[in-house]
C-alpha cells in the first residue's frame, strides 16, 4: 500500500468534504438486498424469458430491464457526486449505445424489418442493463461481493432446476424428448453456460480469505452441482468457455492453492456422479418412456443429495483446518509446484494420446480441423460422446452467414434478418434463427459497420477492465486486496460469456447475456486499481488529518461551534453557496430524460406483442362469424406493427372469407412489399392467385420468387410445379 499512498501532509488538498454518515443497519442490509435482488432478477429472467425465442415473454423481460436500468440511472444522476470523482465506464457505455442505435437504424434498409424491430428492442434492453449496472456501481461501489453472491445464487438455482427435471421427469418434464439438459432455457448450451458462470462465481466464494467459513463452504457443493449440470448438457462450447475462464482466473488471481483445493475437491465429487450418469441409458438416450427416465432420475437424485452432503461436510472441515492450521509458505510453494506440474502434464498426455492414435498427431489434428470446418459434416449425436466429437453444424451456419453478408457487406441486411435471408443459401431444410456465433451473425445482420462498432465497444471495455483489474504491466505489483480478486472474478465471468457467444447464440438468451453484462459493466465502472488504492489510503488518513486540524484550531474552533460571523445553527457561507450552485436542475432533467427514453423504448418494444394480441383476437372473431369485426381488428394489428407481414396475411384471409377478393389481394401484395425477401409472403400470394383468383400465370411468377428465396423448401418446388401445370407450362425447375 505504501507504493501508492501519499503521506497525509501531501494529501490534504485532495480530501473531499465527508459524506453524510449512513446508519450501520442500512450498510449491513445493502449487501444482502443487492445480492437477493440481483439473484431474483437473474433467476426470473431465466424462467420467464427462457431461450429468448418466445416474443411475448421475452418482451416483458426486456421492458422490465429497461425500467429497472432507467430507475438506477436516474437515482445515480440525482445522488451528488464529488467533482474529482469521474464516471468510469462511460466510453464503453457510449460505444454500446452507438451499437444499439445502429441496430435500430438498420430497420430502414432491413430485409426483415419486423425482426430488426425485435432485435433493436433486445439490444436496448441489454444497453439498459449495462447502464443500470454502471449506475449501481456508482450508488454502491463497495458492494461487489453482493454482485458475485447474486450471480452465484442464480446459477445454482437454475442448475438445480435443470437437474430436477432429470430427477422428476414425470412431474417437471413429461414432454421432454431429449436426454440433454435444456430446462429452463429450452436450450442445452444456455444451461451449460449458466453452469460455467456459476463455477467461476463459486470458485471465488470458496477461495476467498474473507467471509464466514460456513458460507464459503457452500462453494464446494455448489461447484459440483453446476459441473454436473454442465456435463449433462453435453455443451462443448460451455465446457470450452469454462476451461478458458478457469485458466484466466488461476493465471491472474494469486489464490491458486485455495482455489485449486476447492475446485479439485468439488470436481472429484461431481466426476463420480457424472461418470455414473453417463453409464445410465435412462439418462443419456433420447425418446425413452417416462418410466425408464423416472427410475434413472430418482437414482440420480439420491446420488446428488449424497454428493451435496459429503461436499458440504468436506468444505466445512477444509475451512476449519485452513483457519486453525494455515499452510506454511513452504507447503504453499510445494503445492503450487505440484499443481503446475499437473497442469503442464495435461498437454503432454494429450500429445501422447494423439501420437498413438491412427495417423499420428498430424492426422488427428487434420481430421479434427476438417470435421470442424466442413459445412457438410454430420451432426454429433446427443450422447456423452458428443463432448469428444469435433464435428459441428456451426461451419454450415457460418458459411450461410457469410453468404448473407455478401449481399450487403458494409451495412448488413438488417438486425435479425439472418433467419429470413439464409433460406436463400441454406443446404438443408432445418429452420435456424441464428448463426451460432456473434461475429458471423453481426456480419450478416449489421455488416462491417456493425462489427466495427462491436469491436469499438469491446476495446473500450477491455481497456477499462485492464485498468480496474490491475492487469497492466505497471500495475502488476500492486497489492491484491479482496476487491481486486472480486474484480478479476467478474472479469473472468464476462470472458466466459464472451467465449460462449463467439461460438454460439447465447447473446440472444436474456439470462445468459444479463449475467455477462452485469459482470462486464461492474468491472468497467470501477476506477483504475492504482487510483482506487490511492483513494482508500486517503480515506484512511482523512479522520486522523481532521483530528490534527481540530487540535491545532484550539477549543474555540470546536466542530459544534460556528465560525465568527455566522449565526448559531446556520450553515457556513461557502456551504450555502455550494448548495445554491449545485442545486440539481441539470441532474434532475437528465434523470427525467432517461426515464422518458426508457418509457418510449418500452412502449415501442411492446407494439409487436400488441399486434400479435390483436391478430389472435381477429382470428377469434372470425371463428365465431364476426367477419367485419375481424377485419377491423386485423387492420389494428397491422397498424401496431406495420413492419410485419403476418397481420396482412391474416387480413387477406379474412377479406377472402368476406368475399372481398380485391381487398384480399391488396393485403397480400402489401405483405410482399413489406418483406420482399420473405418467401412465405410470395408463397401466400401465389396460392391465393392460383386457387382463388384462378390466375396461374401470376401464380407462376409468385411461386418462382418464393423458390428463388427458399429453394430447399419442398413446398417451393411443389407449388411451382402445380402452378406450371395449371398454366399449361412444361414442368421444369424455376
Amino acid at each position: 500500500m505504501s507504493s501508492v499512498a501519499a503521506p497525509p501532509e501531501a494529501s490534504t488538498a485532495r480530501l473531499e468534504p465527508p459524506a453524510p454518515a449512513v446508519p450501520a443497519p442500512l450498510r449491513h442490509r445493502a449487501g444482502p438486498a443487492i445480492a437477493g435482488g440481483l439473484a431474483l432478477v437473474l433467476g426470473a429472467t431465466a424462467f420467464v424469458a427462457d431461450g429468448g425465442l418466445r416474443l411475448e415473454r421475452t418482451t416483458y423481460v426486456e421492458i422490465a430491464l429497461m425500467g429497472l436500468g432507467a430507475l438506477l440511472c436516474a437515482a445515480a444522476l440525482l445522488v451528488p457526486r464529488a467533482r474529482s470523482q469521474p464516471l468510469h465506464g462511460v466510453p464503453a457505455l457510449v460505444a454500446f449505445g452507438l451499437l444499439a442505435a445502429y441496430t435500430a437504424i438498420s430497420i430502414i434498409w432491413s430485409l426483415a424489418p419486423s425482426d430488426s424491430w425485435i432485435e433493436a428492442s433486445r439490444t436496448f434492453a441489454y444497453l439498459s442493463a449495462f447502464a443500470g449496472t454502471i449506475a449501481l456501481t456508482r450508488l454502491a461501489p463497495g458492494r461487489w461481493p453482493a454482485v458475485l453472491h447474486g450471480i452465484a445464487i442464480a446459477c445454482v438455482a437454475v442448475s438445480a432446476w435443470a437437474l430436477l427435471t432429470k430427477v422428476f421427469p414425470g412431474t417437471l418434464a413429461g414432454d421432454e424428448t431429449y436426454a440433454r439438459l435444456r430446462a429452463p432455457f429450452d436450450y442445452w448450451n444456455a444451461v451449460g453456460l449458466n453452469a460455467a458462470i456459476g463455477v467461476l462465481a463459486l470458485l471465488w466464494l470458496g477461495a476467498r480469505r474473507s467471509g464466514r467459513p460456513a458460507v464459503n463452504a457452500l462453494a464446494w457443493p455448489g461447484i459440483a452441482l453446476c459441473e454436473v449440470a454442465l456435463m449433462l448438457s453435453y455443451s462443448r462450447g460451455a465446457l470450452l468457455a469454462t476451461v478458458l475462464g478457469l485458466a484466466f482466473w488461476f493465471a491472474v488471481v494469486p489464490l491458486r492453492l485455495r482455489g485449486a483445493i476447492v475446485l479439485l475437491g468439488a470436481t472429484a465429487g461431481a466426476a463420480a456422479v457424472v461418470g455414473w450418469a453417463f453409464s445410465m441409458t435412462g439418462l443419456t438416450t433420447d425418446e425413452l418412456p417416462i418410466e425408464i427416465r423416472a427410475d434413472a432420475g430418482h437414482e440420480l437424485g439420491g446420488l446428488l443429495l449424497l454428493m451435496l452432503a459429503l461436499l458440504l461436510a468436506v468444505g466445512l472441515v477444509a475451512g476449519f483446518l485452513a483457519a486453525e492450521r494455515p499452510a506454511s509458505p513452504h507447503a504453499k510453494h510445494v503445492t503450487g509446484r505440484v499443481l503446475l506440474g499437473v497442469v503442464a502434464a495435461i498437454p503432454v498426455i494429450l500429445l501422447i494420446a494423439l501420437a498413438s492414435a491412427p495417423g499420428g498427431i498430424d492426422g488427428q489434428v487434420s481430421k479434427a480441423w476438417d470435421q470442424l470446418t466442413d459445412p457438410n459434416a454430420a451432426t454429433p449425436a446427443n450422447t456423452p460422446n458428443r463432448l469428444t466429437a469435433t464435428s459441428s453444424v456451426r461451419a454450415r451456419y457460418w458459411d450461410e452467414a457469410f453468404d448473407v453478408h455478401a449481399l450487403s457487406p458494409w451495412i448488413g441486411t438488417g438486425a435479425g434478418a439472418y433467419a429470413t435471408v439464409r433460406n436463400r443459401f441454406r443446404t438443408g431444410t432445418l429452420f435456424v434463427r441464428h448463426a451460432h456465433g456473434y461475429a458471423p451473425q453481426t456480419l450478416a445482420d449489421l455488416g462491417w459497420a456493425g462489427l466495427a462498432l462491436s469491436l469499438l465497444a469491446f476495446a473500450l471495455w477491455g481497456w477499462a477492465a485492464l485498468c480496474a483489474g490491475g492487469l497492466r504491466r505497471r500495475d502488476r505489483d500492486l497489492p491484491w486486496d479482496a476487491e481486486r480478486v472480486g474484480v478479476a472474478t467478474l472479469l473472468a465471468i464476462a470472458l466466459v460469456f464472451g467465449v460462449s457467444s463467439f461460438v454460439d447464440w447465447t447473446w440472444f438468451v436474456p439470462a445468459n447475456a444479463l449475467m455477462g453484462l452485469v459482470a462486464a459493466a461492474w468491472v468497467a465502472a470501477r476506477p483504475p486499481l492504482r487510483r482506487r488504492l490511492e483513494d482508500a489510503a486517503l480515506a484512511a488518513a482523512a479522520p486522523a488529518a481532521a483530528r490534527d486540524r481540530a487540535r491545532e484550531m484550539g477549543p474555540l474552533w470546536a466542530p459544534h461551534e460556528p465560525p465568527p460571523g455566522e449565526a448559531a445553527g446556520a450553515p457556513p457561507v461557502a456551504a450555502r453557496r455550494r448548495r445554491v450552485r449545485s442545486f440539481p436542475w441539470i441532474p434532475a432533467g437528465a434523470a427525467a430524460l432517461v426515464l422518458v427514453l426508457a418509457l418510449s423504448a418500452g412502449w415501442a418494444a411492446f407494439q409487436p406483442v400488441r399486434s400479435v394480441h390483436a391478430g389472435d383476437a381477429a382470428i377469434e372473431r372470425l371463428e365465431i362469424g364476426g367477419l367485419d369485426a375481424a377485419a377491423s381488428i386485423a387492420q389494428i394489428a397491422h397498424d401496431r406493427n406495420p413492419l410485419s407481414p403476418e397481420p396482412l396475411w391474416e387480413l387477406g384471409y379474412i377479406e377472402e372469407r368476406r368475399g372481398r377478393l380485391a381487398s384480399a389481394e391488396e393485403a397480400l401484395e402489401d405483405a410482399v412489399r413489406v418483406q420482399p425477401a420473405n418467401a412465405e409472403s410470395w408463397r401466400r400470394l401465389g396460392r391465393f392467385q392460383l386457387t382463388t383468383l384462378h390466375q396461374p400465370a401470376d401464380a407462376v411468377a409468385s411461386f418462382r420468387a418464393a423458390y428463388f428465396l427458399d429453394p430447399r423448401n419442398p413446398v417451393s418446388t411443389s407449388d411451382f410445379l402445380e402452378a406450371s401445370r395449371a398454366n399449361d407450362m412444361p414442368a421444369a425447375t424455376p
